[in-house]
């Protein structure tokens, strides 16, 4: 990763008491469901050859990608554990279709690079292993794929409410694993990029890093606050000493409106660490499981 890359989030100061870091996908826009279902899933079919185990591959990529623990993670490593579950999955084993081995893919995941298309870009061009090549041809047919089907779809009720209820008291960031050019392409669309002093994708690195990078230490942990729909969004909170708002999955409307009536003031006014939050967490949890529905 490039200095270049975070050069936005490193050159962050504060300008408010406050800070917020907000993800993107399925958090402010309802756009999991449509980025995997239509967009993801196919080209995994297509690219890799499942074909003839399409309907498993997309209950597999499915749970790993919006109803699970895995929910929001970047996309690599959610190829991957994709096939994980469809080689430990004996339908699809009956089938006779080779699972794709991405051992080359794996070993880039685990080697502290940038998950992003263009460290990957670099990393093909370094090694000319087919597996990296093939992601990468995927990766960039999933980025077509979304900028020709994703637009028009607006940020959740009250998102707009309560980002003005914390304007000149909250510094604010997007903090996602979407690649840049997409989140600013859908924050411009809708008018809402002037709520945020920084748009990080996944070129800038983790939602760790972001967190790190932009608020660590420049903010009292009360007053640190990351919203978002997944459990990176929680550990990333966790890993640097932050509060969490969860948007629950399949119940985002209403986590919005309690955000926007309850949530805000308790943190404006210190009383949303302890109690209220556990709670918040508790329930969130609850919504994206382990184990998959075909091995419970």
């Amino acid at each position: 990763m490039t200095e270049h890359s975070q050069a936005r989030l490193i050159s962050f100061k504060p300008q408010h008491p406050f800070f917020v870091g907000i993800d993107s996908d399925g958090c402010v826009f309802d756009t999991m469901e449509i980025k995997h279902k239509e967009c993801f899933i196919p080209k995994t079919i297509e690219l890799w050859d499942l074909q003839a185990i399409s309907k498993y591959v997309r209950r597999a990529a499915e749970f790993v990608n919006l109803y699970s623990q895995w929910r929001g993670i970047n996309r690599f490593p959610a190829l991957t554990k994709t096939f994980d579950l469809l080689r430990d999955w004996p339908e699809p084993a009956r089938r006779a279709v080779k699972i794709p081995e991405v051992s080359s893919l794996e070993a880039w995941i685990q080697s502290g690079a940038a998950l992003s298309n263009p460290a990957l870009e670099r990393e093909v061009a370094r090694t000319r292993d087919p597996v990296l090549a093939l992601t990468l041809d995927w990766s960039n047919a999933v980025n077509q794929a979304i900028a020709e089907m994703v637009h028009g779809i607006p940020p959740f009720p009250l998102f707009r409410d309560s980002m003005e209820k914390l304007a000149g008291r909250a510094d604010m960031i997007c903090v996602s694993q979407t690649p840049s050019e997409a989140l600013e392409r859908e924050w411009a669309e809708h008018d809402i990029a002037r709520y945020v002093a920084v748009i990080a994708g996944q070129e800038m690195g983790s939602k760790t890093e972001h967190l790190r990078i932009a608020a660590r230490g420049k903010y009292e942990p009360d007053r640190f606050l990351m919203i978002g729909d997944a459990p990176g969004d929680l550990a990333a909170a966790r890993g640097n000493g932050a509060l969490f708002y969860p948007i629950t999955p399949g119940y985002e409307e209403d986590s919005w409106e309690r955000f926007h009536a309850e949530a805000i003031d308790r943190f404006l006014g210190g009383t949303y660490a302890g109690d209220y939050q556990k709670a918040v967490i508790v329930s969130f949890e609850k919504r994206l499981p382990a184990t998959p529905p075909w091995k419970r």
